[in-house]
């Protein structure tokens, strides 16, 4: 698996907040990212409320389930173009 890009990475966290919240410290370790980096996507996704911050808990917000939509809608459209041009190649 290669690098993730920015996109990949917001997406994880959103998705990782989005039922019951999470904490920096699990947001760390399950998008596996170091807490400096974590925490700059923390501060942009929150800066335009893609995120809540309510107590130690990160939440996401309802335009942030719309942002981690139009991700995943994103994600799946290029993945299957890409299947589609790699099944082509080989035939």
């Amino acid at each position: 698996m290669g690098r993730r890009n920015k996109l990949e990475i917001l997406g994880g966290i959103l998705d990782i907040c989005k039922s019951n919240g999470s904490s920096k410290t699990r947001i760390v370790y399950q998008v596996n990212l170091n807490f400096k980096n974590a925490g700059s996507y923390l501060e942009w996704l929150t800066k335009r409320g893609y995120l809540v911050k309510e107590n130690r808990n990160y939440k996401t917000t309802q335009s942030g389930l719309e942002l981690l939509q139009n991700l995943n809608d994103v994600t799946s459209l290029i993945n299957d173009d890409s299947d589609k041009e790699l099944a082509d190649s080989l035939q």
